[in-house]
């Protein structure tokens, strides 16, 4: 069932090894997105709140970052092995608070997190620390203390992808986790604490983006932040750390084309490319939210869309038949409702779905599956981040022409081309302006660089790349 035995009563932070008492009272509701009853509450932290945390993680980063390499290591693997234990709570946690279907939340926001935490210790040997330039000597060093912001949609595999490399370079870390979907960071702080970490080099302060979010990214303790969520919230992060001339990594919206060139397999790439798009009901920054199409074929791939959307089934998350959970909130679902009565006015086809509930479903967040054909580039459903089970099938003329829409975009995340000629498919994939493309569906790689161009952000995540971010260079003249 998707509703929660009993209210989960998180009343305590974690700051240096220990639960403590945040300094204020209020406290923020966390509602399950099926039922739309309160499952959950947790503290809302203030600035003195994150002040203690600072103080805590510049403390601990003296000797954790002298720390040798196998004892950093061996902290994240114990962490690895507690979340793999908790993986099924882990999974029902999330699956109530942002409504993924089970089987799907064990797999991916249970599971990509514990692999995070698994594979960082042996990324951390390919680092080339030291190197010989000339008469210097260029070794890196961890770049310190780590404000990390994260967001809702995959809230324990972004917390993994920022605190696992982190910690395992030698940087301690001040974590404020969505106050959307929270109570997995909770889990996560507890498996730290019986891991026996050090005091200090984890710490979680709960609260909303202007107050304890803001407060992180402009303390002076800070030297870095990390940041994943919106494009707005990102520029408004940069804004503050720019205050104190701070690094800033930002993971931030998605507007993905999918580019079908006129000699693949339309049955197999569309069939994908509905399914890439509705993932997580559409509540993912990497979607392939635009489908470019032959024009001549418009029609043909309208069908098979139709047909895979009708497929997925919306429901209680834990029912075994729904593959298509709810949204995470009531302002989500109102955004995106908002969103699909835009496409109409502005004259897109609605092939299926629609801004009206789904049959049977009174309570939860729930939107239906929604095609829509013969979108125009110009059309706010192509080009703003919808964050919904939403697809715009978009008509091309010509692979150049294809290639200009794809291109046509303020984002750059992600993108796939499918072609019957891989050499092809790689060649167009070069031109689409975006962090990672899939060639013919290819499979998501965790340990591959995840990071964008333009008003997609900048810096990596994820693999080898990921912990370079949080290092810096120091040359010694000899």
């Amino acid at each position: 069932m998707a509703v929660a035995a009993e209210i989960q009563v998180r009343d305590k932070l974690f700051v240096a090894g220990e639960w403590v008492d945040p300094s204020g009272t209020e406290t923020i509701d966390v509602v399950n997105a099926s039922t739309e009853e309160v499952m959950g509450r947790i503290p809302q932290g203030t600035p003195e709140d994150v002040d203690r945390a600072v103080a805590a993680a510049r403390a601990a980063f003296e000797s954790w970052s002298q720390a040798g390499l196998a004892e950093r290591a061996e902290v994240v693997r114990a962490v690895a092995a507690g979340l793999a234990a908790r993986s099924d709570e882990i999974a029902a946690t999330i699956s109530q608070e942002l409504g993924m279907p089970i089987g799907l939340s064990k797999a991916i926001q249970a599971g990509l997190p514990t692999m995070t935490f698994t594979s960082v210790p042996q990324l951390v040997e390919e680092i080339t620390w030291q190197e010989q330039v000339g008469n210097s000597l260029v070794v890196r060093e961890p770049i310190g203390v780590v404000g990390a912001i994260t967001p809702w949609n995959y809230p324990l595999h972004q917390i993994a992808a920022k605190v696992a490399p982190a910690l395992a370079v030698g940087c301690t870390v001040v974590l404020k986790p969505s106050e959307v979907a929270p109570l997995n960071a909770f889990i996560l702080a507890e498996i730290f604490e019986e891991a026996g970490a050090p005091a200090g080099i984890f710490n979680l302060v709960t609260g909303t983006g202007p107050v304890v979010g803001e407060a992180i990214v402009s303390h002076p303790g800070v030297d870095m932040v990390s940041f994943t969520g919106s494009t707005r919230a990102g520029r408004r992060v940069s804004e503050l750390a720019a205050q104190g001339v701070k690094p800033v990594a930002l993971e931030l919206g998605g507007k993905s084309p999918n580019v079908i060139l006129d000699d693949a397999d339309l049955e197999a790439a569309v069939t994908d490319g509905v399914s890439k798009c509705f993932l997580n009901s559409g509540q993912t920054c990497s979607a392939l939210t635009r489908m470019l199409v032959p024009r001549d074929r418009l029609e043909e791939a309208e069908r098979i869309a139709a047909t895979v959307a009708a497929a997925f089934t919306v429901g209680d998350p834990f029912e075994p038949a729904s593959k298509l959970g709810p949204l995470v909130s009531d302002v989500q679902r109102e955004r995106v409702r908002g969103y699909i009565r835009k496409g109409e006015e502005e004259g897109a086809r609605l092939v299926t779905g629609g801004a009206e509930p789904p049959d049977g479903l009174d309570r939860g967040y729930f939107v239906q599956p929604t095609v829509f054909s013969g979108v125009r580039s110009d059309m706010t459903i192509a080009q703003e981040e919808i964050f919904g089970p939403v697809l715009s099938i978009i008509p091309y003329d010509g692979e150049e022409d294809a290639i200009r829409i794809a291109n046509d975009s303020a984002y750059g995340l992600a993108g796939g081309v499918w072609s019957a000629d891989e050499e092809r498919a790689k060649r167009v994939a070069r031109r689409i302006r975006t962090g990672q493309v899939e060639i013919n569906g290819g499979v998501f790689n965790p340990l591959a660089p995840f990071g964008g161009y333009k008003q997609s952000g900048h810096g990596r995540e994820l693999g080898r790349f990921a912990l370079e971010e949080f290092l810096t260079v120091k040359s010694m003249q000899l």
